[in-house]
């Protein structure tokens, strides 16, 4: 029986440790713990065969400091509890882990302060990073441009910033959503805001603007695109005399009904509501949300797309704004009068 490869109970086994008792480098066990197929076969067995009788577990830090690559893919939102990004990122998964990634997700809580340090923090840790409805300032954009570790802007738009990016169209849906409100008989609309650092509060509430040729008056009022943001500023909205509430989200549109019904008001008979993402919840709610069905599919695999191409050093050309589509449902109705 061939001798077993040794070492002390003590000694914590490192590659190093592999290496020697392989007879090879550093760089040819961190190939091969890899799956690189630039190893032969019959060296890729002795390796492993040596690995297994040392019961050697390779470490990603060590292997990344080798290879130069972490295998590791970060991903900044600014809400982990909204459904919308949830499915946005589950999509870029599937190609991440095609492609032998793994995924760190974190959150920033909307402050672009704390999503601009953490995107800096991550890039130490990651082979690319994904800035998913980022608030970052242009100017903080510019200084991650800079760095060596690839950046993605996913549903933002800075033409001023040397990024690769995808987005949804958000413009062109909501001025849909402000047109079928407007055949409806809607005059005096109150949008119910996102945060006003969000490229897609932006990009909605530029087209509720443009939709006073369609004969609507509206006026904005301050939310954070969550159910108690939706929720808390209903009695305000209501100050203004609306006969319809267009909300940033889903999310704020739930919070805004669940007001309404508690003043005793009607949706949509006493007063309509509008929603945008198409999260699950808005085809179960009572009434089903009238809302605009954001390319989530779609948009993560563009997105891991162009990520998978800056990995690769190959050029990256963003592609046009992904279209979204309107879906009316119960939650909208005439105006009352």
């Amino acid at each position: 029986m061939a001798d077993q490869t040794r070492v002390p109970a003590s000694r914590r086994v490192t590659i190093n440790t592999v290496a020697k008792a392989a007879g090879v480098s550093i760089a040819t066990v961190s190939r091969v713990m890899s799956g690189s197929s630039s190893v032969t076969p019959d060296l890729a067995a002795r390796v492993h065969k040596v690995a297994d009788e040392l019961s050697y577990r390779p470490s990603t830090a060590a292997r990344g400091l080798v290879l130069g690559s972490l295998r590791n893919m970060g991903v900044i939102l600014p809400d982990l509890a909204n459904a919308y990004f949830f499915d946005v990122v589950k999509q870029m998964h599937h190609g991440a882990t095609a492609d032998g990634y793994r995924m760190l997700v974190a959150d920033y809580s909307g402050d672009a302060a704390d999503e601009l340090a953490t995107a800096l923090d991550l890039l130490g840790q990651v082979d690319g990073l994904v800035l998913l409805s980022s608030r970052i300032p242009t100017s903080g954009l510019k200084e991650l441009a800079k760095q060596s570790t690839p950046v993605l802007l996913v549903n933002r738009v800075e033409l001023e910033v040397d990024l690769p990016m995808v987005a949804v169209d958000n413009f062109t849906p909501m001025m849909q959503l402000c047109g079928h409100l407007a055949k409806l008989g809607h005059r005096r609309v109150v949008y119910v805001k996102g945060s006003d650092l969000a490229w897609q509060n932006r990009e909605r509430w530029r087209a509720i603007e443009m939709a006073k040729v369609l004969g609507i008056e509206a006026t904005a009022v301050p939310s954070d695109g969550t159910i108690e943001g939706g929720y808390d500023v209903v009695e305000e909205a209501l100050t203004h005399e609306p006969t319809a509430l267009v909300c940033f989200n889903d999310l704020t549109a739930l919070g805004v009904i669940s007001k309404l019904r508690e003043r005793g008001l009607r949706v949509p008979e006493d007063i309509s509501v509008t929603g945008f993402d198409d999260i699950d919840m808005a085809r179960h709610l009572a009434p089903r949300l009238t809302t605009v069905v954001s390319p989530k599919i779609d948009l993560g695999d563009q997105a891991w797309s162009l990520m998978r191409a800056a990995l690769n050093n190959e050029a990256t050309t963003s592609p046009p704004l992904i279209p979204a589509d309107v879906v009316i449902r119960e939650s909208t109705g005439p105006a009352s009068s």
